[in-house]
Parts: C-alpha cells; sequence; structure tokens
C-alpha cells in the first residue's frame, strides 16, 4: 500500500505560519478585550471603608449581610501569608465599623493538611469576631466558586468582597454575574513578591471566569443551603 507523503513547500509554510500568527493575535485580542470589559465593569463598584462607612452614616447605604475574604497561602508553619492577613485585616475592619454583618472566610480546605478557613477563622476570633458570625466556605478553590457558593450555599444577597486590587476586579465581576449585590475594597498596602507574575496570570484567569459566568458551570462541591443571616458555628468542622 503506497503511503502519500505531504511536502510542504515555502508558500505553504507561510500560508500555514501567517495563519498561527493571525490565531495567536486574535487570542490576545480577545485576552485583552475581555480585561477591559472586565475592568470596566467591576471598577464602577470599588469603594473604600472610610466611603462605605459615610453611606451608612448618611442613610445611603445598609451594612452588607457579609463580608466575603477570599482566600490566599498559608504557610507551613500554619501562619497567614501577608496577602491573606492583610485581606483578613480588611474584613475585621469592615465588620468592626458595622459596615458588614457576617463575615465568610472562602478559600481551599482541600487536604486535611492544608486549611486556610479555620486558619483565618481562627484569626478573626483572637480580633474580637464571635465564631457566630464568621461562616467558612471550606469548599471556595477559586474565585469563580467562591461566588457561585456564595449565592446557592450562603443565599447572600449583598456583601463587599475583600482582596488585592489586580485581582478584585474579577472577584466583584463573578459577584455581579449571580446577581449579588456587591462592593469591592482592595487591601493592598505592600508589595507582594512574585507580583508581575501573578498579574499575567491574572489576565488569563479573567479570560477563564468571563467564560464560566456565561454557562455557570456548578462548583466542585455544592450542599445543602447555610444561610449568612443564621449561625456561622454551622460551618464548623471541629
Amino acid at each position: 500500500m503506497n503511503k502519500r507523503v505531504v511536502k510542504f513547500t515555502g508558500k505553504k509554510m507561510i500560508v500555514i505560519g501567517k495563519g498561527l500568527l493571525l490565531l495567536v493575535l486574535a487570542g490576545v485580542l480577545l485576552v485583552l478585550l475581555v480585561n477591559f470589559h472586565m475592568g470596566r465593569v467591576a471598577a464602577k463598584d470599588f469603594t473604600t471603608l472610610e466611603e462605605l462607612s459615610w453611606e451608612i452614616e448618611a442613610g445611603g447605604r445598609e451594612p452588607a449581610e457579609a463580608a466575603l475574604v477570599l482566600g490566599a497561602q498559608v504557610k507551613p508553619d500554619g501562619q497567614m501569608s501577608l496577602m491573606l492577613r492583610e485581606r483578613v485585616d480588611v474584613g475585621i475592619e469592615l465588620y468592626q465599623a458595622g459596615i458588614v454583618k457576617k463575615l465568610i472566610m472562602s478559600g481551599d480546605h482541600g487536604r486535611v493538611d492544608y486549611d486556610e478557613v479555620n486558619t483565618m477563622k481562627d484569626y478573626a476570633i483572637s480580633k474580637g469576631v464571635p465564631s457566630e458570625d464568621i461562616f467558612m466556605d471550606h469548599a471556595g478553590f477559586s474565585t469563580y466558586e467562591s461566588m457561585y457558593r456564595a449565592k446557592a450555599i450562603f443565599e447572600v444577597e449583598s456583601m463587599v468582597v475583600v482582596t488585592q486590587e489586580y485581582h478584585l476586579y474579577r472577584a466583584v465581576y463573578d459577584g455581579r454575574a449571580f446577581g449579588m449585590e456587591v462592593a469591592g475594597v482592595p487591601c493592598d498596602t505592600a508589595v507582594y513578591h512574585g507580583d508581575a507574575y501573578r498579574k499575567c496570570r491574572e489576565m488569563l484567569a479573567r479570560l477563564k471566569d468571563f467564560g464560566y459566568t456565561l454557562v455557570k458551570p456548578e462548583p466542585t462541591f455544592l450542599g445543602e443551603a447555610i444561610p449568612v443571616s443564621g449561625d456561622g458555628n454551622l460551618t464548623n468542622d471541629r
């Protein structure tokens, strides 16, 4: 049986090269357009603790049901990374200022030996926040899943999202996509190691979440509802 050998001439190689280049350029353009769109939509909901406090005092805003504090790295010795501690500190400030009624600590607790959410809750309790006002989302494995579960499990209607600014655009956008009233408070007070890499990766993550918010696939885990209006101790696992 004769086998047909396909030979690529110089002209064919040029055509293929141009096609690949166009695909790359189209991909880059798509990433840039999605990032522009997400940034434009989410930025209008960025605010500060001081602005929220003033609006509540002036009667222009009601306290939000919860501050959703998004998880980040916990070190092998059990200490929170700087990024995570700053997020939790701002969440605690929002609670203590009466801007939010409850705290939701959403992060990765997918392994016995790695636990973001209990670490976050223990720290908040040490700062005077009552345990019953702190909910833990043990399956907040991504920003999208945290937002999906905030709506589906904790039945949140209004929230303040706390994370670093580069991440806040996607978080606010995702929350809005699930019909929640969302304000975003950035918590940047330092230059973090690996910032350049994280910001480049975030551009691709925004493209991913843009697609997810269109089709809304279910998160890794769901479960029975635990309304944020109730007792946060229902989310305790120890």
